[in-house]
């Protein structure tokens, strides 16, 4: 206990305003989410408790459940891959040595910080409507643009196109695990005739195998929860015809606008269990694909 102690004291003195915040401020109120998603709540009277129900209604008779779950899993699957590609796309270019590069550093990452902000989301909306700079640029070339927000076929690409944009935080650790890979690689490469594909899916990616990991997760995980831009840009209920209503913003109506806490408080739930598993299974995948380098056989 004392060995213990002395290796983990520093590591645990560190992490020690996260866990009182955790225990003291995070857990009660998760806890008190799985109390209220077997109950009827609407946040006036007190906590009915009902049992299964709230889950039987939600996968049995909630139409709209299932479509904001496929509204989401079309995202994450559209949004991530994106956001990762223009990432990865990015860092190569800023690996190669520019110069100023801290300044297209922090240009790039800057999307990143105001990509969430109740401001980009209003200018996002009026870049893609009927008669915004989108389509005004098309209209140079001959293409009558659609009002990409309001049509129910176009609008989910619109939030994707946001997420794609919004790529300076996995660019920067993209970035920081390319300088980590051997130069004398590459130049070992060039040497035998190498073209630069081969040496891209040879040497690149291999070694950058944890590091796409670790942004896939993390990117993943941010996209289940994907609130605000899509709440002011879909008006908060999902609009156009619901082409927009991801899960937290269907959460969010029956917690706040039709006061259903308890029913909110189980689709929460199944938020968490959803990410659980797609986290899960990340992990469990990347065995075959991740490897480490002080890893041995």
């Amino acid at each position: 206990m004392r060995r213990f102690i002395t290796r983990n004291a520093p590591g645990y003195t560190f992490l020690l305003p996260w866990l009182i915040g955790f225990f003291l401020l995070t857990l009660g109120p998760i806890l008190a989410s799985l109390y209220l998603s077997f109950t009827k709540y609407d946040m006036v009277s007190a906590p009915r408790w009902v049992g299964w129900d709230n889950y039987v209604y939600m996968f049995t008779r909630d139409r709209r459940f299932w479509k904001a779950l496929h509204v989401t899993f079309s995202y994450v699957a559209l949004a991530v891959p994106a956001r990762l590609i223009m990432a990865l796309a990015v860092a190569m270019i800023l690996d190669k040595g520019l110069r100023s590069i801290s300044l297209y550093r922090a240009i790039f990452y800057l999307p990143s910080l105001l990509g969430s902000s109740i401001a980009i989301a209003i200018l996002w909306r009026q870049l893609f409507a009927k008669d915004g700079a989108v389509n005004a640029v098309l209209s140079f070339v001959g293409i009558d643009g659609p009002s990409w927000i309001t049509d129910p076929n176009t609008s989910l690409y619109t939030l994707v196109v946001l997420a794609m944009w919004q790529f300076g935080s996995p660019m920067l650790i993209f970035l920081a695990g390319l300088r980590s890979i051997p130069k004398d690689l590459y130049e070992a490469a060039e040497i035998d005739g190498t073209p630069a594909w081969r040496q891209f899916t040879r040497i690149t990616l291999p070694l950058l195998a944890p590091v796409i990991f670790f942004n896939l997760v993390l990117q993943t995980i941010d996209a289940f929860k994907t609130f605000s831009s899509v709440f002011i840009i879909s008006h908060g209920n999902g609009a156009p015809a619901d082409s927009l209503l991801f899960y937290t913003v269907y959460l969010f109506n029956e917690a706040f606008s039709f006061f259903r806490m308890g029913y909110a408080s189980a689709l929460a739930w199944v938020l968490l269990v959803i990410i659980a598993v797609f986290t899960g299974l990340a992990f469990l995948s990347s065995k075959y694909w991740v490897h480490y380098e002080n890893e041995r056989d």
